[in-house]
């Protein structure tokens, strides 16, 4: 088992951010993951694995969830600026060079990235797109409704059968079980972010990863019918050094859904990240 450096840390004077270092002596790059809605550092096991040792890991939980949650008042709410700006400090403080995002964590992290952050040299934006389909509206709205409700049965059954309809059922249960059982102040959060979405202006939002100039991979999975690999691609122009990758057999979580899903994720990520390690170690087989 692998044992991180666990600090909580003072961002901004306001936040104490949970986080996690897998150091790894042999690695010579930094990578932070950014989780998604209702996740937290626990989420990211199986990357985790396929990154480390590879790569030095970062894992952090937002203010309000996970174990960050009791170190923090919850007085209001976090909008996406706010949470990128705890994401570029972060960053500077484990001098981090590579960043990796799941699902609504894409929406921080361009933000943070359309900041130019000194020390970002590549990034990964996994599962999310910036259009709201026929299906993500209806997961969205229904999601609102029962958020709201703090309906937690709802939730928990709303998520597996829609973003989580490919996990298996060992995953289902854990995913169920953490979901339905959010503090209020979760629910609020997420609500909150929800309306900010389905409220957002999609050319604003494209116009404002104008300024990214590093590298970005967009990462998903041919099966997700929420987050569809096709409207990935609207990235292509305001990012200039963008590349697409749909994983095929593959819904929305990704390397989370079988064995096989998570080596082609692997595979894809350190080719991206590292390609240079990847090819010497192909050739010294």
């Amino acid at each position: 088992m692998i044992k991180p450096e666990i600090a909580v840390l003072d961002i901004q004077g306001h936040y104490r951010i949970h986080t996690e270092f897998y150091r790894c002596d042999t690695a010579e790059n930094t990578i932070i993951l950014v989780n998604g809605s209702m996740a937290t550092t626990a989420s990211f096991g199986q990357t985790l694995k396929n990154l480390h040792p590879h790569l030095n890991v970062v894992l952090y939980d937002q203010p309000y969830a996970g174990q960050s949650k009791p170190h923090n008042p919850h007085q209001k709410m976090l909008t996406r600026e706010l949470e990128a700006q705890v994401l570029l400090e972060l960053i500077e403080h484990f001098n981090a060079n590579y960043l990796l995002s799941f699902s609504w964590g894409g929406t921080a992290a361009l933000t943070a990235l359309a900041c130019t952050p000194r020390r970002i040299e590549k990034a990964v934006i996994s599962s999310f797109s910036p259009l709201i389909n026929e299906a993500m509206r209806d997961y969205l709205e229904r999601g609102r409704s029962c958020l709201a409700a703090c309906n937690r049965t709802q939730v928990g059954n709303l998520v597996n059968d829609t973003l989580g309809k490919h996990l298996p059922p060992l995953f289902k249960r854990f995913n169920f079980r953490h979901v339905s059982s959010l503090a209020d102040h979760e629910y609020a959060q997420m609500h909150f972010h929800i309306n900010h979405v389905l409220n957002s202006d999609k050319p604003c939002f494209l116009s404002a990863t104008r300024g990214i100039e590093i590298p970005v991979l967009f990462i998903n999975g041919a099966w997700d019918e929420y987050t569809v690999a096709s409207d990935a691609r609207h990235f292509a122009q305001p990012i200039a050094h963008s590349q697409f990758i749909s994983l095929e057999n593959t819904g929305h979580f990704l390397d989370m859904e079988h064995k096989s899903a998570s080596h082609i994720s692997k595979t894809a990520l350190l080719n991206f990240l590292q390609p240079a390690h990847t090819e010497h170690r192909q050739h010294s087989r």
